[in-house]
């Protein structure tokens, strides 16, 4: 059985990553429903669903010989493309309000990683959207090319990415953060930045 390794996480594919899933889910049902972490975990779950999506999305036109303008699955792919986009207010409330309560705490290093990958998948996120809006104007089988870059590229690293925010940062923070008052000023921080149009219930 293979295993990976996150952050000093060591799991195979099957029986461990079992466990983690209980063992966030565990966490989640802790915390105060609309609180902060709370909901930046509740759009982690919408997030995935999207890049399942994508990846989907991806196989099937990856099958396509032709760019058909009536097909429903570039419609999807817009779909997914701008909601992908509209995370940017999520790592936003984690760069401008969680992250900077771990570094005054002296936990700076998982925060820095955390920003270099959001800086990586940013332009990429952008791209998709670009491409999504525009196959009629690209040669089809550089379309087909690129959406695969892009789609392997974007899943891949935006799960990994969550994981370690879901399973490390976050019970990190929710730990050494241990003023109520605090995470209510944190709160109504996040609240000023706003939410994603998906986020749920902050539609």
């Amino acid at each position: 059985m293979s295993c990976q390794t996150r952050w000093g996480y060591t799991y195979s594919c099957s029986i461990h990553m079992e466990m983690l899933s209980a063992e966030l889910e565990n966490f989640k049902a802790g915390l105060e429903p609309g609180s902060m972490l709370h909901t930046l975990i509740s759009e982690h779950d919408v997030i995935l669903k999207f890049l399942d999506s994508l990846d989907e999305a991806n196989n099937m036109i990856q099958n396509m010989d032709t760019y058909k303008p009536e097909a429903v699955i570039f419609k999807e792919l817009r779909h997914i493309a701008e909601h992908l986009v509209e995370t940017e207010k999520h790592h936003q409330r984690e760069e401008d309000v969680l992250f900077p309560e771990l570094e005054k705490r002296g936990i700076s290093g998982p925060s820095r990683i955390m920003r270099m990958e959001h800086d990586m998948l940013r332009p990429r996120k952008k791209r998709l959207k670009e491409i999504s809006e525009n196959v009629e104007d690209i040669d089809f089988a550089d379309f087909k090319g690129e959406l695969n870059e892009l789609t392997r590229f974007i899943v891949f690293n935006l799960r990994d990415h969550i994981f370690k925010e879901n399973h490390i940062l976050y019970p990190t923070a929710f730990e050494v953060i241990d003023d109520p008052e605090v995470w209510k000023k944190m709160l109504n921080d996040a609240d000023q930045i706003g939410y994603c149009c998906f986020t749920p219930g902050r539609q």
